[in-house]
């Protein structure tokens, strides 16, 4: 399996009614032998041009681990879904993610601020 992000903009009708569709998405990503790690949020926002006569969307951002096969079939779908203005699947930047593991780490690592570290208590003594 490989990792890819789906960026999703739904029909700002949906507002207010949008689990169903939600749902519908999730499933599909199942169906096809996908798993969802992540889902962000963003809320309507203004596009910067109209989509299907739409100048307002909302915006989901996902991070999905799919099969080889299953990314041709999910966005097939997902453009035919009336509920779905744009998708759009691609893969991960793998630079990216080694990156944020490379800060997570290195986070870990620190002190904490106002901790003091073995070398600093060695140089006072």
């Amino acid at each position: 399996m490989k990792d890819y992000e789906l960026s999703v903009l739904y029909h700002p009708d949906l507002e207010m009614n949008l689990d169903p569709v939600l749902d519908k998405v999730a499933k599909l990503i199942e169906a096809n032998g996908g798993k969802i790690v992540k889902v962000e949020a963003e809320g309507k926002k203004r596009m910067s041009y109209k989509i299907k006569g739409q100048e307002f969307a909302i915006y989901y951002y996902y991070d999905l681990q799919l099969p080889p096969e299953a990314p041709q079939k999910i966005t097939s779908v997902m453009n035919i879904t009336d509920e779905i203005l744009r998708p759009q699947l691609v893969k991960a930047d793998e630079r990216k993610a080694k990156y944020i593991a490379y800060l997570k780490e290195k986070a870990a690592k620190e002190p904490a601020e106002g901790e003091e570290t073995k070398e600093e208590v060695t140089e006072e003594k």
